[in-house]
């Protein structure tokens, strides 16, 4: 009986390898830079350690069946020995599934999926359709993985009883409870990750003890442990490195306001799907796949280092609409997001402002709708309302996987913008046509044919045309001169340059101020670092908004080049200028604002 249990195990322990391999070769242009500078052997130590762990949860309950002490005729029927065959089959397709249904989302997140995957796509209805399509995309996963799981079943040993059990009858039950007394401590300690009092249970986070890179992290761990190590788990703890004195010196979240009157300028905020800054020509020495952006860059504040806050859409609006960047697990989908949110459209809002949110997607999909209203906008304009106005082509103009075409949805916004919004606005739109599976209006499929190195750029020159036609209808407009401009991405896709698939480079998207006057965000490009947190601090600033606000990013417009900074979530908190000191100081705070609930102004600390 043991001989066959642990070939059992060493089995599974094959399969699990196996799908690493499988995750490594599907997303080697974005793991090759990393990996082959790691030293292999200490890479394998931390992958044991995680499949152990991982192993033990998944086989627990074929292992506790198999070594029940039950009798000896018992252990020899054939459902006995089926359902154990069953079990340890149900464990092997978790393991198969998981991981390799992780090699093709990883290129979108950067990691290894956590235990908040379900509450990102909660809102969907249409993930049948997405599933089916990728499994039609990548039909070779799919039968690497029918591979695997047909191996597992043919390779698998029946567990027989112990000689001794079949030989001394009743007496081998006492036997049989001492086998399963030495098993369960030694699959604890193997859960936790050691023997010893000080091994706290290890965590996804104990991949960095095997390497810096988080790329690298992910290929050690593997999906079934991050779920399981993450799944209802707390987000945040207060780390406690400073006095609140100390943190005040250092940093604070809380901006005073301008005491100035204010400049009543019309706000839009522009998110765009997956636009990272490798896209442009603008930011690199190459034609890039942004015309129209490019020229507007020329006639925009840019910066030459731009960096989001998180790798996933609902990382970007948080972000962007209320500068809280993403720490650990999205904001949306932790606690927190309970909270009274703050934000531009709760300070505009409040100032007197119309405000408005766009995304051309199913009302409720990523939670945006909620999070829109949580923080502050007052009107909510989805796929409902589109399909509602029948000027813009309704239910033909949905891509029929995600959302509204950009093209025609960016046409309603400027049209609802003219008609419905009151000035001063506030308004944000969140595009949605640049995303996998990489598919454009059947009437630009000649004008932008597929690049088989990069199915994302015909989707980007898409966005790109799609802006175009917005600005062309909304400079006709009279409340286009009055206007401020912000355009940004919401995270990096698909890269095919090497300079774009380090540590940073996966964060980096545009961040473009455009005035049409040029008065307050004069042309020009510095040198950065910005990031997507800045946009409101920013915003709030030009407008010489004159209350207390609470933002985790900076005044790019009174902060001079050298002391601009950027921070992002790499499996700990990683810093772009600032210094040790700054980083903590800004985790400290983070922390602090979100475990409480003061992710606005309230008017005890505004009278402060």
């Amino acid at each position: 009986m043991i001989r066959s249990f642990f070939l059992n195990f060493l089995l599974a322990y094959l399969i699990t390898g196996l799908c690493r391999v499988v995750f490594v070769a599907e997303n080697w242009g974005l793991l090759a830079p990393q990996l082959t500078a790691e030293p292999w052997g200490r890479l394998f130590t931390g992958s044991l350690l995680f499949d152990t762990s991982a192993l033990l949860y998944l086989m627990a309950p074929y292992a506790l069946v198999a070594l029940l002490p039950l009798p000896a005729m018992w252990k020899t029927k054939r459902g006995y020995a089926l359902t154990l065959r069953l079990l340890f089959m149900l464990a092997t397709v978790l393991i198969v599934v998981s991981n390799l249904g992780d090699a093709l989302y990883f290129p979108f997140t950067g990691r290894r999926t956590t235990g908040t995957v379900m509450g990102e796509f909660s809102h969907e209805n249409n993930l049948i359709g997405i599933v089916a399509a990728e499994v039609l995309r990548h039909w070779y996963i799919v039968v690497a993985g029918v591979l695997m799981l047909w191996a597992s079943w043919r390779l698998y040993r029946s567990v027989r009883p112990f000689a001794w059990e079949q030989r001394f009858g009743r007496c081998s039950a006492a036997a049989a409870f001492l086998a399963l007394l030495c098993y369960v401590p030694l699959s604890i300690a193997g859960m936790r990750g050691g023997f010893t009092t000080a091994v706290r249970p290890v965590t996804v986070s104990n991949a960095f003890q095997y390497t810096a890179s988080p790329q690298t992290a992910a290929v050690i761990l593997n999906t079934p442990f991050s779920l399981i190590r993450t799944w209802n788990k707390a987000v945040f703890r207060d780390p406690g490195y400073y006095s609140a004195g100390e943190l005040d010196r250092i940093y604070t979240p809380v901006h005073p306001g301008s005491g100035e009157t204010m400049v009543r300028r019309n706000v839009v905020v522009m998110i765009c799907e997956s636009l990272g800054q490798e896209y442009f020509g603008h930011y690199n020495d190459y034609e890039g796949q942004t015309p129209f952006l490019d020229s507007l860059c020329r006639e925009s504040l840019t910066f030459r280092e731009n960096y989001a806050n998180g790798r996933k859409s609902i990382d970007g609006m948080p972000s962007v609409l209320s500068s809280i960047p993403m720490m650990g697990e999205p904001f949306l989908l932790t606690p927190s997001a309970m909270n009274r949110v703050g934000g531009l459209a709760h300070e505009l809002g409040g100032a007197g402002y119309t405000t408005g949110f766009f995304h051309g997607a199913q009302n409720g999909s990523m939670g945006f709708e909620a999070f829109a209203r949580n923080s502050g906008f007052q009107r909510y304009y989805g796929r409902t309302e589109f399909d509602a106005d029948s000027r813009f082509g309704g239910e033909r103009e949905f891509d029929g996987m995600w959302a509204i075409w950009d093209e025609p949805f960016l046409q309603f916004m400027e049209r609802t913008l003219t008609e419905q919004m009151a000035e001063p606005f506030m308004a944000a739109v969140f595009t949605a046509s640049s995303h996998h599976p990489y598919r454009i209006p059947a009437q630009y499929e000649e004008q932008f044919p597929d690049n088989p190195d990069n199915p994302m750029h015909r989707c980007v020159r898409y966005l790109d045309l799609s802006l175009r036609r917005f600005f062309e209808a909304a400079e006709k407009e009279p409340w286009f001169k009055n206007t401020l401009f912000v355009i940004t991405g919401d995270h990096t896709n698909a890269s095919s340059r090497a300079e774009y698939q380090t540590l940073w480079g996966l964060f980096r998207v545009p961040v473009i101020f455009y005035d049409p006057t040029g008065e307050i965000f004069r042309p020009g490009r510095r040198e950065g670092p910005v990031q997507q947190i800045d946009i409101m601090p920013t915003v709030l600033s030009a407008l010489k908004y004159n209350k207390p606000y609470i933002a985790f990013g900076q005044d790019v417009l009174s902060t001079p080049d050298s002391l601009l900074w950027a921070v992002t979530w790499q499996g700990t908190l990683a810093m772009k200028g600032g210094n040790e000191a700054l980083r903590r100081a800004v985790e400290q705070s983070y922390m602090q604002r979100m475990l409480g609930d003061s992710l606005v102004m309230d008017r005890k600390e505004e009278e402060r």
